[in-house]
């Protein structure tokens, strides 16, 4: 199946405000330039014991001001939100992208068996932040696996495209925690020598936290209230290749039907696209199914791919917010930066993906993401105009 965005009513979806704290630190410079300086922000574990897992490392917000029995991303999402006091309006909307909310909660009550395991529903953190942003409406929870943010990017985009809303507050978290670690090393899909993305040894990912937000807004209201524009939500599609339970469709079928959506829906043609952020989480099957679905949709034309994940870890439902965030600065920059963590790329990848910054210039910078279940996720960005 997939699903496309076009906005029927011609009104357009524009970026009015946006921040994330990554393992590089808080704020979306510190981890752009982190990137630039190629220095990966993969460290070693501290706050539980990996011994018995493949890797030691990942993707830490090591100043992270947690309080006592609170959790993770609610010490990444309240200074953020709380520095956003102003900007977000009461009428917003919030859709919440989480895979596993503050799942510290449920990990401390199997530990004690004592109660509090209903805390670690991502609804209960809904709640919080609209009681902590003031927000009059309800929201919803999206959690679409590793594709969570971009779809919540996606269906935010397309209340506002069909008059449904004026803005929509997009929140993405996910921290690291025992639990989610264990499950990706379960599956033997950890790199112990760090994610190397598009790398033809590569052999698994690097976990990582991160939390962030994005302000969507009708363009009209956003000029109305003199916002600065920071970039739009052109085009997005959304598919599953239902191919496994954890597995990617190895022939990206699915993918290239979610970025073809993505293009029809933001009226450009292929040539216009001057970069992509990939999902490229560093595992054999995700890597190489991307590289089938860019190449089916852009032929020959090889566009610049970058990838973050090698360098801050996979953040989950964060990826996409954070991605998608960068992809806008890297549109403001006119280049990509590099990707972090391969030494020898993929004959597949070879053309499209460099290890080095290059130049990229161009309005418009896709970014997907995809995730367990076969959900992917395109959305194609704009660069901003004020």
């Amino acid at each position: 199946m997939a699903r496309g965005g076009v906005s029927v009513s011609g009104r357009k979806v524009v970026i009015a405000a946006a921040d994330a704290a990554t393992s590089y630190g808080w704020g979306m410079e510190a981890c752009w330039q982190g990137l630039l300086s190629r220095r990966s922000a993969i460290s070693p574990v501290r706050h539980f014991d990996t011994s018995a897992f493949q890797s030691k490392d990942a993707g830490i917000i090591t100043e992270l001001p947690l309080q006592p029995g609170g959790s993770r991303v609610m010490a990444m999402l309240t200074p953020l939100l709380g520095k956003a006091a102003a900007a977000v309006p009461p009428d917003a909307v919030c859709l919440l992208a989480t895979t596993i909310g503050e799942i510290e909660y449920l990990e401390r009550s199997a530990a004690d068996g004592g109660s509090g395991a209903e805390e670690s529903c991502p609804s209960r953190l809904l709640l919080k932040i609209l009681a902590m942003k003031g927000l009059q409406k309800p929201g919803a929870v999206v959690s679409s696996a590793c594709a969570s943010a971009g779809v919540a990017i996606a269906e935010g985009a397309m209340m506002i495209a069909d008059g449904e809303e004026d803005c929509v507050l997009v929140v993405a978290c996910d921290g690291v925690s025992e639990f989610i670690y264990s499950g990706f090393s379960s599956l033997l899909a950890l790199d112990s020598g760090g994610a190397r993305p598009f790398d033809r040894n590569r052999g698994g990912l690097s976990v990582g936290e991160a939390a962030g937000y994005l302000l969507l807004m009708n363009e009209e209201r956003a000029l109305q209230e003199g916002r600065k524009i920071f970039g739009e939500i052109s085009g997005w599609g959304l598919s599953n290749d239902a191919h496994h339970m954890t597995g990617p469709s190895l022939n990206g079928e699915g993918l290239a039907k979610a970025i073809n959506q993505a293009l029809a829906g933001a009226c450009i043609e292929k040539k216009e696209v001057a970069s992509i952020s990939a999902h490229g989480t560093g595992t054999l099957y995700n890597d190489a199914m991307e590289m089938k679905a860019f190449k089916a949709v852009f032929g020959t034309a090889r566009v610049p791919t970058y990838s973050i994940k090698g360098a801050i870890g996979h953040t989950m439902a964060a990826a996409g917010l954070v991605e998608a965030i960068i992809a806008l600065k890297s549109l403001q920059e006119q280049k990509i930066p590099p990707t972090v963590g391969p030494r020898d790329i993929d004959e597949e990848a070879q053309g499209w993906v460099s290890m080095e910054s290059a130049a990229a210039p161009g309005n418009y910078a896709l970014s997907t993401n995809s995730g367990f279940g076969g959900v992917n996720s395109a959305l194609l960005l704009k660069r901003g105009h004020s």
